[in-house]
């Protein structure tokens, strides 16, 4: 069984998390810029055995796509041209205000919250965990 990375995608950043090689815990991996996004995976894919990507759905608060939609969706279809392994898309609603209220619950001083790399990470991180809790919930 092989690790499940999933990806918080932005225009300016890509916050990334990953699970154990047994698939039960997410853990927050790294915030990369979008402009080397694929060079890092590339990267991390010759390292670690990744079995899929799980992708961050944005919405709005009525179920509609998100401005960033046709960007994820664009890519989406490169990263599985490249990469050739299934991808999976989580709604991401609100993730980024629960991963700046759990930094907040942490202790983070307000001077490292500023660092917007965190949430995204932690974001990536929210979204894995409810992919993993819903994906037990179905088998």
């Amino acid at each position: 069984m092989g690790r499940i990375l999933a990806i918080d995608y932005g225009l300016k950043r890509v916050g990334l998390a990953h699970t154990d090689d047994c698939q039960m815990i997410a853990t927050p991996l790294a915030t990369i810029s979008t402009s080397v996004i694929f060079q890092y995976l590339l990267d991390y894919f010759e390292k670690e055995d990744v079995e899929s990507i799980v992708i961050g759905d944005p919405k709005t608060l009525d179920d509609k796509p998100a401005v960033i939609t046709n960007k994820i969706k664009v890519f989406n279809k490169k990263l599985s041209q490249i990469f050739q392994k299934p991808i999976y898309l989580v709604d991401e609603r609100f993730t980024s205000k629960i991963a700046l209220k759990a930094i907040i619950s942490m202790g983070v001083k307000k001077k490292k919250r500023r660092n917007k790399s965190l949430v995204d990470k932690i974001s990536a991180t929210l979204i894995l965990q409810s992919y993993l809790n819903r994906k037990k919930r179905h088998q």
